[in-house]
């Protein structure tokens, strides 16, 4: 059996330490060992790079390329799935090898990648986001009209469901449909034009529901979340993790601490917004207000749960941002307070152990997969990060077409 020898190269394994000059070996897929003076069948000079494990983007939604409502009435149903497509290997040449996604992908984009007819990233899914009615995932138009990002068929059933007995039926409906993980909306959101983001939506004892059906297959449930009492009540449910997590009051930070809850940031994502508004998108004008409000609080609620030490991993909301710029998200977490060590092992290690795939990825140690990301220049220079990107690899293999430009 081929073992591969990378050589020279000055490493970051994912788990916050210094890099380090180290050789590294691979075969058949995995990491075999990391140190010094390793041999090897084939020799890949790293030389004056560094080598990282592939990155993590916990929250993602690969079937949407652009949040202008008006298109996507447009766009004819199966659009979508060539979308993804495109969006998946945009997302993997950037050099994100494992993906969450938050809404929109169904079981059957999960398994053209698993299967090779899609290049694209590692995934977990969602499939539907379960929304009360009249909340951050109802499509409701003041028209009458339904107007959404995602739409129903038979792989991705409606998320719009009130009380105990109906979502727990939901859920299961969800996880037989191949969901990995269950989104929920515990609070309004941005982009919703009938809600406020500062309420909360799903009672308590609703949120407990979807926690104890998704446990009892296995899985967890992820929660966009925004104003301070919808974190808090999710929290108390027993959900996996925070989305956006724009207003964390000294009570929400110390509840998630308490019960070691995930925080996902997606800080560019109301940038993302502004950005699109600024480039022609005809959003109502309270979704671009709310934006606007939210930009300043978001950044303050992430520097406190930093100070704080929340566990933190990376995600992005991609789709409401363009796929493919995801590094992006890294040095809006370093101005917020991460040294750049915690913010790669934010997108690496952490977000490893969020998904539940940490004994197979996110570190460069023997026996995890090799995916990984090779930069040329500072790998701390987020800013530049993007750029540098010359080489990833799944399973030890290299992904073609590394440095085309990136779908946007």
């Amino acid at each position: 059996m081929t073992r591969s020898l990378f050589t020279g190269a000055r490493i970051f394994d994912g788990t916050g330490a210094a890099l380090a000059e180290a050789d590294l070996t691979v075969e058949a897929g995995r990491i075999v060992e990391v140190g010094r003076g390793l041999d090897g069948d084939e020799v890949v000079d790293l030389t004056g790079k560094a080598l990282l494990p592939g990155l993590f983007d916990c929250h993602v939604h690969v079937t949407v390329s652009h949040v202008d409502t008006w298109r996507l009435l447009q766009r004819p149903f199966s659009y979508q799935f060539f979308e993804a497509a495109r969006n998946l290997e945009a997302t993997l040449r950037a050099g994100v090898t494992s993906v969450r996604d938050a809404g929109g992908a169904d079981l059957g984009v999960k398994q053209a990648v698993a299967d090779g007819l899609v290049t694209g990233p590692r995934m977990q899914i969602s499939i539907a986001i379960l929304s009360q009615t009249g909340g951050h995932g109802d499509d409701w138009m003041p028209s009458g009209a339904h107007g959404s990002m995602f739409v129903t068929h038979p792989g991705a059933p409606s998320g719009v469901v009130d009380g105990p007995d109906a979502i727990r039926a939901r859920v299961r409906e969800l996880l037989r449909a191949g969901a990995d993980v269950i989104k929920v909306c515990t609070s309004g959101g941005v982009l919703s034009p009938t809600d406020s983001w500062r309420h909360p939506q799903f009672a308590v004892e609703e949120l407990t529901t979807m926690v104890a059906t998704a446990a009892a297959s296995g899985a967890w449930v992820m929660a966009h979340a925004q104003a301070a009492e919808g974190i808090k009540n999710a929290v108390r449910a027993g959900i996996r993790s925070i989305e956006h997590g724009v207003e964390l009051d000294d009570e929400a930070v110390e509840l998630m601490l308490s019960r070691g809850t995930w925080l996902v940031p997606t800080l560019v994502a109301p940038r993302g917004v502004l950005d699109a508004a600024a480039a022609g998108v005809d959003f109502p004008p309270v979704v671009v207000a709310k934006a606007r409000e939210v930009l300043d609080i978001h950044r303050m609620s992430f520097q406190r749960a930093v100070a704080a030490g929340v566990r933190i991993a990376m995600g992005t909301d991609s789709g409401v941002v363009p796929h493919g710029r995801n590094l992006r998200e890294l040095a809006l977490m370093a101005e917020g307070g991460m040294k750049p060590e915690e913010v790669l092992a934010a997108a690496t290690s952490s977000s490893a152990e969020l998904l539940g795939v940490a004994a197979d990825r996110g570190t460069l140690t023997p026996g995890r997969r090799a995916d990984l990301l090779v930069i040329d220049g500072d790998p701390f220079d987020f800013e530049r990060l993007p750029e540098t990107v010359v080489a990833v690899y799944l399973d030890g293999v290299r992904v073609p077409a590394v440095g085309a430009p990136a779908s946007g």
